[in-house]
């Protein structure tokens, strides 16, 4: 008789008992169920937090650092399609929450744009799990940091966004030391240690990993100490000059949105309509600016500056508006910044949204024209985009218009103090000055924003703020500032976005290790 026991070699194999079976099937459905409850946890848990760093007025700015762990830890835990698919929808959330937190108006339009945005802003997690396994630890550990700041550098060349959406260093306004690094890299410096930071943790979560937390340790620390340093012994400020921001006072601001408001149509009505219906109170707004003008001239101030749009004026009375500017300006021997929006019957802009400066003697200095309409809600005729500079006893003075400062590659001008007349709303007035305030540190100037019916704010080249002021919580309109006539050059005013075209170049030669790295084990394996 042939033996059957286990030792003997001819012996059949001892089939399992079937409960053992039935235990390792359930053992791996529980695997599988825990891995996948823990993969989507990661993915809510990112979107949530990715909702409180969107650059809008609930912004907490350790959100800004969390969401991408969990988001890159979501992504390397999936298959690459799958998860980058799932990573798409999580920005499209965050795209549409921004949109209706700023109370930008949610429409067809803006969700096919927060579609496209959320698919480029796709891109640095699907090249992280396409390029890190292919490449060495500490080289892989660059390759999500790049194409982070990368894609926001896209973002500002491919877009109408500008850093207004999908640029994490507006949510860390609160930190001025670490904000130094962008008079060096701009914004883009704060995508890439934010990246950094990502990829580090999870190397670390993945495996024991010190080295690549000292190493990011030693680069984060060195960032914040340059900058507290620049901060603490930057040369001290010698002279000030006294600039003061008036926007026309509650009761003439009603009155004209209520004359406006009964003529039906746009901007071509309104320029169209008699003059009885809508200058009166036009005139009213400019009346209530001259006399906010001598006040604060009377007061001591030597700059005076008045929001976007402060003046609204059909073409024919355009001139007048100006005159009268003109000569307050004479009078009070002061710099007047006006802000003119001309309503006009020609197509197809029906008007102009400008800003003129005027000096002591009442000589038009420049007339700017605005270069960056907002999308889908301003058609006049963009202007050519270069910011105009007057050298005068305080300084070198420039100018732009609200949504031309989210454009930093435009702000870059050798100036002293940069005036910035705004016209923003309730929900949106407060974070886009704040993101206004970056681009004071990345041009070395001090910047004024004057904000109708928002927050007005004035920075210092270090982006300490001067003097605020909130449309909606005082009852004087306006905002008064001590601001320094001297700037300073900064490293990313000479060199611009160098730094931003490396992170897009390292993509390229990282992807291209990868290739040849693949295909070296190919040709070895095979």
């Amino acid at each position: 008789m042939t033996n059957l026991s286990p030792a003997n070699p001819l012996a059949a194999p001892t089939s399992p008992p079937l409960h053992s079976e039935t235990a390792k099937t359930n053992s791996c459905e529980k695997q599988g169920t825990s891995s996948a409850l823990l993969r989507y946890g990661l993915l809510v848990l990112g979107t949530g937090t990715m909702l409180f760093a969107v650059g809008g007025r609930w912004d907490i700015a350790a959100a800004a650092w969390i969401f991408p762990v969990l988001l890159l830890r979501f992504a390397r835990l999936s298959r690459v399609w799958s998860g980058t698919l799932w990573i798409w929808p999580a920005h499209i959330a965050a795209a549409l929450f921004w949109i209706q937190e700023s109370e930008l108006g949610v429409n067809p339009v803006t969700v096919v744009g927060a579609i496209a945005l959320a698919a480029l802003q796709t891109l640095p997690f699907l090249a992280d799990r396409l390029l890190a396994g292919r490449l060495r630890p500490a080289v892989a550990a660059l390759a999500f940091p790049a194409a982070f700041a990368a894609t926001e550098f896209l973002i500002t060349m491919v877009t109408p966004l500008g850093t207004a959406y999908g640029c994490l260093a507006v949510t860390q306004y609160g930190d001025l030391p670490l904000l130094q690094i962008v008079s060096v890299t701009g914004p883009w410096g704060i995508g890439f240690l934010i990246g950094y930071f990502a990829s580090t943790a999870n190397r670390i979560w993945e495996r024991p990993a010190w080295r690549s937390a000292v190493v990011y340790g030693t680069v984060l620390l060195t960032v914040v100490l340059a900058g507290g340093a620049r901060l603490a012994f930057g040369p001290p400020v010698s002279t000030t000059v006294r600039i003061a921001g008036v926007s026309p006072s509650r009761t003439a601001t009603d009155a004209l949105r209520t004359a406006l408001g009964r003529i039906d149509g746009g901007p071509a009505d309104i320029a169209a309509a008699p003059a009885s219906e809508v200058e009166p109170a036009m005139t009213a707004v400019e009346n209530d600016l001259l006399e906010a003008t001598r006040r604060e001239a009377a007061a001591g101030a030597k700059i005076v500056t008045w929001p976007e749009e402060a003046v609204r004026t059909q073409e024919s009375h355009a001139p007048a508006a100006i005159a009268a500017a003109q000569e307050q300006a004479r009078r009070s021997g002061i710099y007047l910044e006006i802000g003119v929006r001309v309503y006009s019957t020609t197509a197809p802009a029906f008007g102009r949204d400008e800003a003129l400066l005027i000096d002591p003697h009442g000589k038009v200095l420049w007339t700017y024209q605005k270069a960056h309409p907002i999308p889908g809600s301003e058609k006049y005729t963009p202007g050519d985009g270069r910011v105009p500079v007057a050298d005068t006893p305080y300084g070198r003075i420039a100018n732009v218009i609200c949504y031309d400062a989210d454009f930093p590659a435009m702000m870059r001008t050798r100036a002293d103090i940069m005036l910035v007349p705004s016209a923003d709303w309730k929900e949106y007035g407060g974070p886009h000055t704040a993101k206004a305030g970056l681009r004071a540190i990345e041009g070395g100037y001090s910047v004024v924003r004057q904000d109708a019916q928002g927050v007005s704010t004035a920075y210092d080249n270090k982006g300490h703020v001067l003097a605020t002021a909130d449309y909606f919580t005082t009852a004087q309109q306006t905002m008064v500032a001590y601001v320094p006539t001297h700037g300073t050059t900064t490293i990313y005013d000479r060199i611009g976005d160098t730094f931003a075209w490396l992170c897009l170049t390292g993509v390229a030669a990282l992807t291209a290790v990868a290739v040849v790295r693949s295909r070296r084990r190919r040709t070895t394996d095979g």
